[in-house]
């Protein structure tokens, strides 16, 4: 059984070292539903293209006050392949989740503890320059004729394998 924190300790507790980079992600209900998930799990930061998201109600209908307790981190855009270098040269390694065929499926990767969770654009996904600066792709097999998840979904996907590996945080 997973013991539940309390309002009190909450803010001292420790995080997974697990960021998941949204930077790229626009529709506010995407975002605020990732908020929702990389709060329920305890992650180190959910990196936005710009915070004031959380004042969206789109965003907020989603979030369902996870905004409140969960790590938010702006990064914009333009800013998103030097501060993709800077992580890296802080120990963090950068995955990229997406659609490509080379990529390792998910089953199969094991993720480094520092890591980035690298998310792309709904519909077109991740930049080849942003692309570049992750280490590694890895993808979410998948068998139907729909060719891609939501990227809320996918990233939920990828974040519970990514606590699986390593287990509670701390």
């Amino acid at each position: 059984m997973v013991e539940r924190l309390s309002r009190h300790t909450y803010p001292t507790a420790p995080r997974h070292p697990l960021m998941v980079c949204a930077s790229l992600v626009g529709h506010p209900a995407n975002l605020g539903a990732l908020c929702r998930t990389v709060e329920a799990f305890r992650l180190q930061s959910l990196v936005v293209n710009n915070g004031a998201i959380a004042h969206n109600s789109a965003f907020r209908g989603l979030a369902a006050s996870s905004h409140q307790w969960q790590p938010l981190q702006d990064c914009p855009v333009e800013h998103l392949p030097d501060w993709l270098r800077h992580q890296a040269q802080q120990g963090y390694t950068a995955i990229a989740l997406d659609l490509d065929t080379q990529a390792q499926p998910l089953p199969d990767f094991s993720y480094p503890q520092r890591s980035i969770l690298v998310l792309g654009k709904e519909l077109t996904g991740i930049p080849q320059h942003v692309r570049r600066c992750c280490s590694q792709t890895v993808t979410i097999p998948q068998f139907g004729l729909v060719e891609s998840l939501n990227v809320q979904t996918a990233a939920a996907i990828a974040i519970y394998e990514y606590v699986r590996q390593w287990g509670a945080p701390g």
